[in-house]
């Protein structure tokens, strides 16, 4: 159990979550609306640290690192052991001294980064680290751009459609040096969350979502992808539909929902995509170049009203997951883990989970045994006596797993061995 008791909030506390719950369902075919009452109570981060018994390792600590992020989105180290934190929407923030004992969450938002948005959908999201930073000082973010329509009666003069842009700059340890906009992938209806992640080969991977209609299925359209560029956002030279007028060439894989993590193997280069069903079906892919994930025709989840969205969830030709959750744990950041901290859980998958079966705050880590032909063996469910969204989950450079929670009072976390009383 915990080092200390948990506090929860009054009950009448409104969750984030709810809210943007009921707003994807008002946004979903065949939807109705979620029950404003149901979910747990809240917990409050108020102890500096909280033990827990796991399978295989046992003892853990979860230190509280830092509060006072307004939902965080993503987590990228620094090789000193600074922490870069995207404000889903908001700003950039910087953690000194985040693998510490004295970690500091610097007051002000890191100057230099793209203005935060009020646009539902748009703003920063991700954010990572060039693989040779010490060199270059690179950072690359995720941007959704809010761009007024012409023509219409709304701000503007009509409806905000979003585009996604890839944009870099240089971290000098204090701001953003020379910004620049790498990659659009054009205006769409609506913002969906997106991902980064280098492949040893120098590749830059891109997560890109269309929960809601069938664009994902569209090789003209680049959402509802995983696209392939290099590290200067140009479509990678062998991607597999280079040189069809119908494709377009950054196109890796299709068929795609809503992808809100990204990682890729540091030794093989497999690259895992996490992917939220609708209503159930979330699953774990093995990103492979040319193939369609079904996504809006064939999937494991239903609508939610309940009604299943296919008769069959895959066919031939469509690619089955990784790693599936019926019910939905709503997946987020995940990443392989080398194990040089926490020795037992060497080279497992751990993915972050925001709710439970469509339940605010029942959100938690999931660790995932994996052989070595990425099979899964057994999985485990942590933190979940917290009832914080996940959002995030990186290994830093002292060999030790954090996390970030997507709270008002958002957290970063801290994962060490700790012997059991």
């Amino acid at each position: 159990m915990a080092s200390r008791a948990f506090r929860a909030a009054p009950r009448a506390a409104t969750s984030r979550s709810v809210v943007l719950a009921a707003a994807l369902v008002a946004a979903a075919p065949a939807a109705i609306a979620q029950p404003t009452d149901i979910g747990v109570a809240p917990v409050v981060l108020d102890a500096e640290s909280y033990l827990f018994d796991t399978a295989e390792q046992h003892g853990i600590r979860v230190d509280v690192v830092v509060r006072g992020l307004a939902h965080p989105f993503s987590l990228a180290f620094l090789p000193n052991g600074d922490a870069l934190i995207s404000e889903r929407g908001g700003a950039l923030r910087l953690v000194r001294g985040a693998t510490g004992a004295q970690a500091t969450l610097v007051a002000e938002p890191v100057a230099g980064a793209p203005p935060p948005s009020s646009v539902r959908g748009a703003g920063l999201h991700e954010v990572a680290v060039h693989p040779d930073f010490e060199r270059n000082r690179f950072v690359y973010l995720t941007y959704n751009e809010a761009v007024p329509s012409p023509g219409g009666s709304g701000p503007g003069g009509g409806p905000t459609r979003i585009a996604l842009k890839i944009l870099r700059g240089r971290f000098d340890g204090t701001r953003l040096e020379a910004l620049e906009e790498l990659y659009s992938a054009g205006e769409r209806a609506s913002g969906s969350g997106s991902r980064l992640a280098f492949a040893p080969d120098g590749s830059l991977y891109v997560t890109t979502g269309a929960p809601f209609d069938d664009e994902a299925q569209q090789l003209g359209s680049p959402y509802g992808k995983v696209l392939r560029l290099d590290e200067n956002g140009r479509p990678h030279a062998d991607n597999p539909f280079v040189g069809r007028a119908d494709a377009r060439p950054e196109i890796f894989s299709l068929g795609h929902r809503d992808q809100l993590g990204l990682t890729v193997h540091p030794e093989t280069g497999a690259v895992l995509a996490a992917e939220h069903g609708p209503n159930g079906g979330d699953e774990v892919n093995l990103i492979r170049p040319a193939q369609n994930y079904g996504w809006p025709t064939y999937s494991f989840g239903r609508n939610y009203d309940g009604t299943p969205i296919s008769s069959l969830p895959i066919v031939e030709g469509i690619a089955s997951p990784l790693v599936l959750w019926i019910p939905s744990i709503a997946p987020t950041g995940l990443t392989f883990y080398s194990g040089r901290g926490i020795p037992a859980w060497s080279g497992n998958l751990f993915v972050g989970s925001a709710r439970r079966g469509e339940i605010p705050r029942t959100g938690g880590l999931e660790r995932v045994v994996l052989n070595e032909r990425l099979e899964e063996l057994r999985r485990e469910s942590l933190l979940t006596d917290l009832r914080q969204r996940i959002r995030d989950v990186r290994e830093g450079p002292d060999g030790l797993l954090y996390v970030i929670t997507d709270e008002d009072d958002g957290a970063l976390l801290r994962i060490a061995p700790a012997p059991l009383d």
